[in-house]
């Protein structure tokens, strides 16, 4: 993983509340096993169609990025219309998977990832049958549910009706299927031998001392628009942030947005180890409760 600062250094001269306007908009960095994400999507979208189509779990902690790959991957892919014929086409539908595991709900909400929700009062066969012609006619390769754990809220028979929804239309439509979620969906999809069989498991694990992490502090501090160099890399920056993040990825670069925002306000224009101590830094609820309980287990031990 390489950034360049160069192209980031025009941000370090505009005003003050430009600069932390500009750190806290949502933007994608590159790792490497995001990347390494994204290659495997690809390869699956280019898969030929057979009779049982390869599909994939992306699965990890909460926070580990898994929606930002999806979207990246969506924006790659995006949905395209021809003005000639009048037909937009799909390559990737990404759907949200309902609060409950409900046959009805999941037509749903596949219809309103393809823009097109239909009527509510309609049955659960009409609505499966406008799916699959949809699907079809806009020319979908790929079919994407993401927080896909979310169908343990329903009762087990629930859980099985949802299962026997998705391999229908894996089966159906011939398109790799893929669910995205923590490790509890990777649980609940191992219940189904038949659907298990198909799955792929990528997993995105959580940050640890090491070179991959060491380029991810490095990069994140090359594009910051911040007046001096910091010190993101260091070995004691490493830990530090590891320590309050836990090595989760959205903590990490909450983490680093606060730090990045104050160092803007007190003007001291950098990052460094005490950056992360300062007695007006307003960290992040997570990484404060991580923090305290650290604390008082040190009070304990003394």
């Amino acid at each position: 993983m390489t950034i360049f600062c160069q192209g980031y250094r025009v941000h370090a001269a505009l005003a003050d509340d430009e600069r932390i306007a500009w750190i806290r908009a949502d933007r994608w960095l590159e790792t490497a096993r995001a990347s390494a994400a994204l290659a495997k999507l690809q390869d699956l979208l280019s898969y030929p169609q057979r009779d049982r189509m390869p599909c994939l779990l992306l699965y990890g902690d909460t926070g580990m990025g898994k929606t930002k790959i999806i979207r990246k991957f969506l924006r790659d892919h995006p949905a395209k219309f021809d003005s000639g014929t009048g037909v937009t086409t799909m390559p990737v539908v990404a759907m949200q998977m309902p609060a409950e595991p409900l046959e009805r709900d999941v037509y749903g909400e596949l219809l309103n990832a393809l823009g097109a929700p239909g009527p509510t009062n309609d049955s659960s066969y009409r609505l499966k049958e406008v799916c699959r012609s949809l699907l079809r006619w806009m020319s979908a390769r790929m079919l994407v549910i993401d927080e896909i754990h979310a169908m343990l809220a329903g009762s087990f028979r629930q859980q099985r009706i949802f299962l026997n929804v998705i391999r229908f239309l894996a089966n159906d439509l011939k398109i790799p299927l893929i669910c995205a979620g923590t490790d509890l969906a990777r649980q609940a999809l191992l219940t189904d031998p038949q659907l298990a069989e198909r799955f792929e498991a990528f997993h995105l694990p959580r940050w640890s001392d090491d070179r991959h992490f060491g380029q991810l502090l490095s990069s994140l501090g090359s594009i910051l628009p911040l007046r001096r160099p910091s010190e993101l890399a260091t070995a004691a920056i490493r830990r530090r942030v590891l320590e309050m993040t836990d090595g989760v990825t959205m903590r990490i670069f909450r983490l680093i947005e606060t730090v990045a925002v104050e160092a803007i306000r007190d003007g001291s224009e950098r990052i460094d180890e005490g950056s992360f101590t300062s007695d007006g830094l307003v960290l992040p609820l997570v990484a404060m409760t991580l923090e305290a309980e650290r604390q008082l287990q040190r009070r304990i031990m003394r």
